[in-house]
């Protein structure tokens, strides 16, 4: 058995939602950029690209955790099965965070690893080509290798060099187009254009790579709000990508817009609003594409928006209709429960009443406190999960 003082490797902070029974391995740390506004990620932190023996030592460590656990597994009688009974060994004994992490990962079979941080095409190519080649040979039977890039990144990328990470062994990309608006893009200093959005996506898609574009439902606030849809729905229309995911914007107070926000230079959207924004983004694209959509996510409000372009656009138009056709009462019950994790959908309304009857007497109590508390409550709820 391995020195278990051995057993550890460098995670980051961040990965996608679909990520989360995924392999974590970083290849870089922080962000290069960084000065996006709305982002509270990375803030006050160095960026510094981790060497490529760095790398492959983290990736050597989560192979001999995994082959540790799999000899563990034969040795307490579980067949080299990651059993639950192996899972509550692991926990319980006093193992590192990397070896519980890996356990973790082996117990959910998905056979799936993420690179972090947030922009690993910023490496040179060959490095990166190096890496993924040597995390291939360590763990040859895995499914799929993900990581984040910003378009401007991947822009400056030539189409063999992409074609090359993919024939390494990089299956998706995940970028935060966030807008396809250049006035808002300059506003929020993300630091790349429409233009380079496109150029990007395109590359990775001809690549042969898995393409996953964010964008952030209420970034344009009240005065770009719908240039923010229709901008960002056209710039999606010709990139095509396999999924486009939906991630509504929040302001923690340790964002650089929340100083915007107190000073007036940016006004926020009201739930509804942001949900008549994605009414009218989903309405903008069009029938042409064939990217999946996903709202996968606490911030946004809906988790129903979600389906296959065309054939599920009306469906999620309709999911839309049925909150709008709610009574602001109805509405407003709605929104507390879901910031409150207990809704995911509409129909939950109807499910429980005694949940219901519950949230209402909240309203009513929270009312009689002042005009604002309500909005305040529910901002402070959904709040906590940035």
């Amino acid at each position: 058995m391995i020195s278990e003082s051995n057993l550890s490797f460098e995670q980051g902070p961040i990965r996608p939602p679909n990520e989360a029974r995924s392999l974590l391995l970083r290849v870089a740390r922080n962000c290069p950029w960084n000065q996006c506004l709305f982002c509270p990620v990375y803030k006050e932190q160095k960026f510094s690209l981790r060497t490529v023996e760095e790398v492959k030592k983290d990736i050597q460590t989560a192979r001999d955790i995994t082959d540790d656990i799999k000899a563990l597994s034969w040795k307490i009688g579980e067949s080299g099965l990651i059993t639950n009974s192996i899972i509550s060994y692991i926990l319980n004994n006093n193992h590192s965070y990397s070896y519980q992490s890996v356990a973790m990962w082996l117990y959910y079979g998905t056979g799936e690893c993420f690179l972090q941080d947030a922009d690993n095409f910023i490496m040179k190519s060959r490095d990166f080509v190096e890496i993924l080649r040597f995390l291939r040979e360590k763990f040859p039977d895995l499914k799929r290798v993900t990581t984040y890039s910003r378009s401007r990144t991947l822009s400056r990328k030539s189409l063999s060099e992409m074609k090359e990470i993919k024939e390494a062994g990089l299956d998706r990309v995940h970028i935060g187009l966030e807008s396809g608006c250049d006035p808002l893009l300059k506003f929020i200093k993300k630091g790349v254009t429409a233009a380079q959005h496109i150029d990007a996506g395109k590359k990775v898609i001809d690549s042969g790579m898995s393409l996953s574009e964010y964008i952030m439902p209420g970034l344009g606030g009240e005065a770009m709000w719908k240039e923010h849809a229709v901008d960002t729905a056209m710039v999606l229309n010709q990139i095509d990508p396999h999924y486009i995911r939906l991630r509504s914007l929040r302001v923690p107070m340790h964002a650089p817009l929340y100083q915007k926000l107190m000073n007036g230079e940016f006004k926020t959207l009201t739930d509804d609003q942001v949900i008549e924004e994605i009414k009218l983004f989903i309405e903008t694209l069009d029938n042409t594409i064939t990217s999946t959509i996903t709202s996968d996510h606490i911030m946004n409000l809906l988790e129903e928006i979600k389906g296959t372009l065309p054939d599920d656009k009306e469906n999620m138009l309709y999911v839309i209709k049925k909150y709008q056709d709610l009574s602001e009462s109805e509405r407003l019950i709605y929104r507390i429960g879901r910031r409150g994790g207990i809704y995911s959908s509409t129909d939950d309304l109807y499910q429980d009443q005694s949940t219901y009857d519950k949230i209402n007497r909240s309203v009513s109590e929270l009312s009689s406190k002042g005009p604002d508390e309500i909005e305040r409550f529910i901002n402070e709820m959904a709040n906590r999960y940035v």
